[in-house]
């Protein structure tokens, strides 16, 4: 095995170890456990992420990255603005379904505790995150709606308030807070707030 390799199978040994720790938990997560389940010293959590707070973003970037190129593949580039939307909606009510859902509340709660808990650590996961984001912003980019094309800042605004629709739609899903929260629950709430929220670019038509 070559050097590059082992450093790569370290750090993945690192990442799920952490993901499990942190997941359990959250700020109270010990660096020192967090190596022992990987079979390393804390001394390579250093040598790799620089900190622990580095780890926990490393996490948080590796477990949003196959979740935003999924989302990629489960909306076709020829929908238009609702439509796409739509697909968004039900695919991310079918991921509530999903084996790891639990798990996956269970980083978000704990990552939102250790935020309030470590500002900074806060501030690097809000990057973290909105760096993913941009995925979906330029998913939504360029489509067709009302007559014209989204813009960029249109397609931000929209992604922000999307994100905050599904993830409290999906923990109420999780949670058996909402029992009828089918697919079609959550396309037709994603389409009545992309049809009756403002997209007007505040930015170009301010006088």
């Amino acid at each position: 095995m070559t050097r590059a390799e082992v450093k790569e199978r370290n750090r993945r040994a690192l990442l799920d170890a952490a993901f499990a720790v942190v997941s359990r938990d959250g700020y109270r997560a010990k660096l020192e456990e967090i190596a022992e389940r990987a079979g390393l010293t804390t001394g390579a959590v250093y040598s790799l992420f620089g900190s622990k707070n580095g780890l926990v973003v490393a996490v948080v970037a590796d477990y949003l990255r196959p979740y935003y190129e999924d989302i990629e593949r489960a909306v076709p580039a020829e929908l238009d603005l609702l439509d796409a939307v739509d697909a968004f909606a039900r695919h991310y009510r079918r991921s509530c379904d999903a084996p790891d859902a639990r798990a996956a509340l269970s980083l978000q709660v704990t990552l939102l505790d250790m935020a309030l808990h470590d500002p900074h650590l806060g501030t690097r996961l809000a990057e973290s995150v909105r760096a993913q984001e941009e995925h979906l912003i330029a998913l939504f980019t360029g489509r067709s709606h009302d007559g014209g094309a989204v813009t960029s800042h249109q397609a931000q605004r929209l992604t922000t308030a999307l994100r905050a629709l599904f993830v409290g739609l999906s923990q109420g899903v999780t949670l058996g807070l909402a029992p009828g929260a089918d697919e079609r629950y959550f396309a037709d709430a994603a389409r009545a707030l992309a049809s009756g929220m403002s997209l007007i670019d505040h930015h170009t038509d301010a006088p």
